[in-house]
């Protein structure tokens, strides 16, 4: 405990924000636990874990959510591919980086189903976020009609492309991050929505969920999430 109130006051003398405060403690967290596998220090309780960070366990303001009306609004400013990319989030719940990680492969057209299985993140490919997150979805008819749509329209429609190909890139790298963020501020500006953000669709579509009546454990899965907490 002695170890434990320093770092509060430590923690607290920074100013952070307490999401903040909460990331530091994890990383030191690691670091002794470390050092106590090197014998650095005695072996016994992590005095991290005694760490109390105040307002770190809540939100600091609630995630902005959509209603049905203010998608349509909002989807209808949107050009292509930027409005398919908006209704595979809100429908599915993805995250922009697994949106932007499809391939035309990913495809099972005759199945309906559309796999889950990388991401991109600042142009770099990798893994999605979690085990969990790699998943196949069951796809909707007119879900599958917009794809074929689009996929007809775009010039990068091979199974190897991406389906949401960077024309500026020559379709070797998908659109970035960047620049879906830029259309969806501006089309959110257009249809009068505020603290729009590329992450308000998932979180529309958890929304949806609970209104719904999914219970908890449900939403859970269907986010593709480890634990029922926010991710």
């Amino acid at each position: 405990m002695c170890k434990a109130l320093p770092v509060e006051r430590w923690l607290k003398g920074l100013g952070l924000a307490p999401a903040s405060q909460v990331a530091i403690r994890g990383i030191l967290h690691r670091v002794w636990d470390y050092a106590m596998f090197r014998q650095d220090v005695p072996v016994g309780r992590n005095p991290m874990s005694l760490v109390r960070i105040k307002g770190g366990s809540k939100p600091l303001k609630q995630a902005p959510v959509l209603t049905e009306d203010e998608f349509r609004e909002f989807s209808a400013q949107l050009a292509e591919p930027f409005r398919t990319i908006a209704l595979i989030c809100v429908c599915f719940g993805l995250r922009i980086s697994e949106c932007l990680g499809l391939k035309w492969c990913d495809v099972d057209w005759e199945g309906s189903r559309l796999k889950i299985e990388r991401g991109v993140v600042r142009q770099r490919v990798g893994p999605v976020k979690t085990e969990n997150s790699q998943q196949t979805l069951v796809l909707d008819e007119k879900i599958v009609d917009r794809l074929a749509a689009w996929r007809k329209e775009s010039v990068f429609a091979a199974d190897s492309d991406w389906m949401f190909a960077s024309v500026a890139k020559l379709g070797r790298q998908p659109l970035s991050y960047p620049g879906v963020w830029k259309a969806y501020s501006e089309a959110a500006i257009d249809a009068g929505l505020a603290h729009f953000g590329t992450h308000t669709l998932r979180h529309s579509y958890r929304a949806g969920l609970g209104d719904a009546g999914a219970p908890i454990d449900v939403q859970r899965r269907l986010m593709r999430h480890v634990t029922s907490g926010p991710q």
